[in-house]
């Protein structure tokens, strides 16, 4: 018997394979130590991962992960954002204090 009819057949060998995984990780690196370096990079990939998925260009096993990472780095990217405005207008602040003594 040949080989290649004993193996199974799934609906998914001609599929993309997913990067869940990847998508996951760099979201939680965004989260504890990486920042935007690695939060933009997870949001992008899973929106465009989801999208294949959806579109069923991609393999479905990995949405989770996928979603669950592009969340990480969505909420790394907020955080990221708020505290740069925070230290600018505290910067600002310090600015204003500083020439209203003089």
């Amino acid at each position: 018997m040949d080989e290649t009819n004993a193996r199974p057949q799934t609906s998914h060998n001609n599929l993309e394979p997913h990067r869940g995984t990847l998508i996951l990780v760099l979201g939680i690196l965004s989260l504890v130590m990486c920042g935007f370096f690695t939060g933009i990079p997870a949001w992008i990939m899973g929106r465009n991962d989801l999208r294949k998925i959806k579109a069923g260009l991609m393999e479905p096993e990995g949405e989770g992960s996928t979603k669950g990472g592009m969340i990480c780095g969505i909420i790394c990217c907020i955080i990221s954002l708020l505290s740069i405005i925070g230290i600018v207008l505290l910067i600002l602040l310090g600015i204003g204090l500083e020439s209203a003594n003089i």
